[in-house]
């Protein structure tokens, strides 16, 4: 039942043909990173570079490139997953008193470690320097890993059932970091590992961490799992993996999966923080480098044959986004237990995830009113947004279940569904000072931005128009006007090198130019950006730029904008300013040589031809 480590993983993916060894020389200088993604975008199998400049390991890239295959991986324990999700049971709960969830879930005992005296993992010391040296992007601070879970247990209450393995990116050099001494530790708002910080700052006791690489794929996909408070990431690498997971327990020290690959072992520092990154992220922009806490490295593991796993990210799609996918296979029919009156969340990987939320939830309140209107939906907005990492989101739009919405994953659809409906004098709702995603440049600082709520219930308002109106006007800046979808139309404005927050005279003077037009009232959103012939291209394209380059309380306007009692709304058009600013974070670009190089590795005679 599922693979115990990462070694029988690759020998049966190579044996099925889901997996290809590259024995050329592969420098993890930008080249692995665009073999891996280039592969990923090819939807091709997953790759074993061999032979890697600079260290004698392996690297492991596209493991989890395609949902297919991220299904065939764990094809044993699936089962019994769907039976826990279909009995509806809380894991927390269940670990609590696992017999009685055991006889009716046999695989559900796999969720208890086990302790073990035989650890591959303790085999072999090694250094930092002498691990593989992924750089995925030209501008990036220093080397990384990509794939790391991070294992940390609560300072006033350690043991397995208050630990946390989260996916918080690792840089092994670089920076001020003392080489093979000091690595940085980068982990955002919202996370477990900043929890068990803070509880060491206030009782003053070191917080030791476990990084580990590889073992069994599992392990992977429990690091990155938003589980419940109280359900140890542990626990359901050992459900997910099919079988118990065998943990090497030394006195005095964090416990370590014993058929990990890799585990640098050190505390956290508590009286030091230093710059991390820059790193080309998942948004499709560098995050910058700010302080981040600084772990000091006391033990290099590995085990014998070890290998290192590594993915990179970028602009969506990418594999991140696969899991992502399979996340929502596994957990995607808990949500309305978890929030009730939700009937579904989608998280838009192409908007870089946390940027733009859709949802369906109930609109039960007066259900005799003659007309609809949004009334619990924003109860349910309300919870959607004080969930776990669902809280980061910016623009959250919500539909009625009741009005029979189209399903949220058909992301055009369900826009133009709501862009039918909504009423933008009332069914806008804006938190003005919050927190968003640490990644996200387009608040007012570092983790500090704004959200707003749109929510439609009803019948239809209006009719969404699929062509420009010939006589359309905007004014003087703007123009190469396109429609991306019925009801939104893209506008080419000028660059924005002196930005206002929320008073942008050229675009205050856009609105005013839209309402002098008498036949606008179908096309109820227009974006303003940088370049229209792009963001009209393909609705990924619009999806990117519309909200990753914008924050609600400072770049939202709208035709007729009015305040009412500190509700702000408008009567026309709303206009969000999707311009690149001077603030924002610089978008990634790669390096065409190293593209070059690649491409003759998918020529005829190369290891991927045929492939890219």
């Amino acid at each position: 039942m599922g693979y115990r480590n990462l070694q029988q993983c690759v020998a049966d993916l190579e044996k099925n043909g889901r997996l290809i060894r590259i024995d050329a020389e592969v420098d993890p200088y930008l080249e692995a990173g665009v073999i891996q993604r280039r592969v990923y975008e090819a939807q091709g199998p997953a790759l074993l570079f061999t032979n890697v400049t600079g260290s004698r390991f392996p690297l492991l890239g596209n493991l989890f490139g395609t949902l297919e295959r991220a299904r065939w991986i764990f094809r044993d324990s699936l089962r019994t997953i769907e039976a826990l999700v279909a009995l509806k049971i809380n894991p927390a709960e269940a670990l609590k008193n696992p017999a009685s969830l055991i006889r009716a879930v046999p695989g559900a005992l796999h969720l208890l470690p086990r302790a073990t005296a035989s650890a591959p993992i303790l085999a072999n010391r090694t250094t930092i320097d002498q691990l593989p040296k992924v750089i995925s992007w030209p501008d990036d601070g220093g080397p990384f890993v990509t794939l790391p879970q991070v294992y940390s247990e609560s300072p006033s209450r350690p043991g397995i059932r208050s630990s946390n393995l989260g996916m918080y990116r690792v840089q092994l050099s670089g920076n001020s970091y003392r080489l093979n001494k000091e690595v940085g530790l980068h982990y955002q708002i919202h996370r477990g590992l900043g929890v068990h910080h803070s509880e060491a700052l206030e009782l003053g006791k070191p917080l030791k961490v476990n990084i580990l690489v590889g073992g069994a794929p599992s392990m992977t996909v429990a690091a990155v799992m938003p589980l419940p408070e109280g359900m140890p990431e542990l626990a359901f690498a050992g459900l997910l993996g099919g079988h118990r997971l065998p943990l090497a327990c030394q006195a005095g020290e964090l416990p370590i999966p014993a058929e990990a690959d890799f585990c640098i072992s050190g505390t956290l520092d508590l009286e030091k923080t230093l710059p991390e990154g820059p790193f080309g992220d998942h948004l499709g922009y560098y995050s910058l480098a700010h302080a981040f806490p600084v772990l000091k490295v006391e033990k290099v593991w590995h085990r014998d044959g070890a290998i290192w796993p590594f993915t990179t990210v970028g602009r969506p799609p990418q594999e991140d986004t696969t899991f992502g996918a399979f996340i929502h296979e596994l957990t995607g029919e808990l949500i309305p237990t978890v929030l009730p009156g939700v009937k579904g969340v989608h998280a838009v990987d192409a908007a870089g995830v946390h940027p733009l939320l859709l949802a369906i939830g109930s609109e039960r309140y007066v259900p005799y009113a003659a007309e609809r209107e949004p009334q619990e939906l924003l109860t349910i907005a309300n919870a959607i947004l004080g969930q776990g990492q669902l809280s980061l989101a910016k623009y959250l739009f919500i539909a009625a279940h009741e009005d029979n919405p189209p399903d949220i994953h058909h992301i055009g659809e369900f826009l133009g569904f709501m862009l039918e409906r909504v009423d933008w004098r009332r069914d806008l709702h804006f938190q003005t000072r919050t927190t968003i995603d640490t990644l996200d440049y387009s608040g007012e600082g570092l983790n500090m931005g704004s959200k707003v709520v749109i929510a439609a219930a009803g019948g239809k308002r209006r009719e969404l128009q699929r062509e420009l109106p010939s006589d359309l006007t905007l004014g003087d800046g703007f123009n190469s006007q396109r429609i991306c979808l019925p009801g939104i139309m893209a506008v080419q404005g000028p660059a924005c090198t002196d930005y206002t927050p929320g008073n942008d005279q050229a675009i205050m003077r856009l609105c005013e130019s839209l309402g002098r037009n008498a036949r606008i009232d179908g096309l109820p959103l227009v974006l303003v950006v940088d370049d229209s012939d792009f963001v009209g291209r393909t609705l990924n394209n619009m999806l990117w730029v519309t909200f990753t380059r914008s924050n609600p309380a400072t770049d939202i306007y709208g035709v007729g904008a009015f305040q009412n009692c500190k509700h702000w709304g408008c009567t026309g058009p709303l206009v969000i300013d999707a311009r690149i600013k001077p603030h924002h974070a610089p978008p990634l670009i790669g390096d065409p040589e190293v593209e070059k190089k690649v491409d003759a590795l998918g020529a005829i005679g190369g290891p991927l031809h045929g492939i890219i």
